[in-house]
């Protein structure tokens, strides 16, 4: 076997498992090796089950060889992000204060992958209960970019997004409470999806309530698409889930439908914007007027400043309830911008909170009225390029911290529509850079087709990571 296994798709690897040219035993020896090499340059993961992983590839193994996979990603490695639970793992989230105990049950997606053959064999890193939008805990370290281990790997999924670009698995589960796949899917090169909200089903309840998704992050939006098959089926822990409605994610996949309306903003409101993100993703833009589309520059249909502070609201006031959690003599040991939000938090009145809902529920309307015009909505995903590991903002225009960096992202939390995030290129620098393509709810399949007709025309060449010293 020449090929490299760890640069392999999931879809690929299914290919090669049917057709006897690899074999999942061989899968697993190749990412176990690599995430060996790359322990401390990239700081993906910080469980891996070896012992666990190899038997459960030697079960695969028997069962291409009897041509009896559970389905496309039998055999497939799969990271699981340490704020998502998986049986006999501890329920980390970053921080020095969690009970470290093993936890008894896996959460509905680690479950699902794991009926469908797919090999659960790592935990990733994420930062302290996912409060930030980079990868580095108190617990953990410091989380570092594949593509340029001097740069973070966004976040809070940061290890999901490092690990499936640095080969340690070709697909990944991470969270997004306000951009938290979609940040580090696009500092990583990836295809990641925040679906319509409970489409994808999650246990135990996020604290961050129904801001919060459970989503799938990959090379490939086939793989995406792959992994939403089996991820989005009901569970009856998650009393916002969505009834099952038998989609199958592949379906017509790498071609849109004909004459979809697009909308294009290359900004939602008053802040800084990187000139080459802002180039490229305009450039996609065009793109997808060449897919057949017709493409119309808007402007986002609510005010910026108001979803800013109905989402700030939303989160810090959230955050503040672990200052509950743990008692105040080991509040020290929280990052101390976690620390910082919480205690922010305490500040919001009841009032604060009620307007902020009411923002909401009017936000949410003026984008299903946006989306009774469009089809889909195209912007960057993120303003800025990766910035420095280990750094919370990059700089901003005016010598301190960007605190606008990410303006993108949160609207659709608070909204609940479907959207992803698809690498358009790479910056001068060499850094990935992502245009998000969102569109109404329950439109989570048209939104990955989308993706994937675009990722068509702008392939993305890997780095590949082993020599890195």
């Amino acid at each position: 076997m020449t090929q490299d296994l760890t640069q392999a798709s999931a879809a690929e690897l299914g290919r090669l498992y049917a057709k006897g040219k690899a074999s999942p035993v061989e899968t697993m020896k190749a990412v176990l090796a690599r995430a060996g090499t790359l322990a401390t340059t990239v700081n993906a993961l910080c469980h891996v089950d070896a012992k666990a992983a190899l038997a459960a590839a030697r079960a695969s193994e028997k069962r291409w060889k009897k041509g009896e996979p559970r389905s496309p990603l039998d055999g497939v490695p799969v990271s699981i992000k340490e704020l998502v639970r998986v049986k006999g793992w501890p329920a980390s989230m970053g921080s020095k204060l969690t009970d470290k105990t093993p936890v008894d049950a896996d959460a509905p997606v680690v479950a699902r992958l794991r009926e469908a053959g797919a090999i659960v064999f790592a935990q990733s890193t994420s930062s302290e209960y996912g409060h930030k939008g980079v990868t580095d805990s108190p617990l953990h370290g410091i989380t570092r970019n594949p593509w340029n281990p001097d740069m973070t790997p966004g976040g809070s999924s940061g290890g999901a997004g490092a690990a499936v670009a640095a080969g340690l698995g070709p697909i990944a589960i991470g969270t997004d409470g306000g951009g938290s796949v979609r940040i580090p899917a696009s500092f990583n090169g990836l295809i990641g999806l925040k679906a319509t909200f409970g489409r994808v089903p999650a246990w135990p309840p996020s604290m961050t309530g129904d801001l919060s998704n459970t989503g799938p992050m990959a090379r490939t939006a086939l793989d995406a698409a792959l992994m939403m098959n089996v991820i989005a089926r009901p569970d009856a822990r998650d009393g916002s889930a969505l009834p099952a409605d038998n989609t199958d994610y592949t379906r017509k996949f790498g071609k849109l439908p004909r004459k979809l309306k697009v909308g294009f903003a290359l900004r939602l409101g008053d802040h800084p914007l990187d000139i080459e993100v802002a180039a490229m993703v305009t450039k996609s833009a065009r793109d997808f007027a060449a897919l057949g589309c017709t493409v119309e520059e808007v402007e986002a249909p609510f005010s910026f400043g108001e979803a800013n502070r109905a989402f700030v609201v939303h989160w810090l006031s959230a955050l503040q309830h672990l200052l509950q959690v743990f008692p105040e003599a080991r509040h020290d040991e929280f990052d101390p911008s976690l620390l910082a939000g919480a205690k922010a938090g305490l500040r919001y009145t009841l009032q604060d909170v009620v307007n902020a809902q009411v923002t909401r529920r009017d936000l949410t309307l003026a984008w299903n009225l946006f989306f009774e015009k469009y089809d889909l909505l195209l912007t960057p995903t993120v303003a800025v390029q990766p910035f420095a590991a280990g750094t919370n903002l990059p700089p901003g225009p005016d010598g301190k911290g960007n605190i606008m960096w990410s303006p993108y992202t949160p609207q659709f939390n608070l909204s609940r529509h479907p959207a992803a995030t698809v690498p358009c290129g790479l910056s001068r620098q060499g850094l990935p850079v992502g245009l998000q393509i969102v569109s109404a709810h329950y439109k989570d399949a048209l939104v990955l087709r989308a993706a994937a007709a675009f990722a068509e025309i702008h392939p993305l060449k890997f780095p590949v990571l082993p020599e890195i010293k």
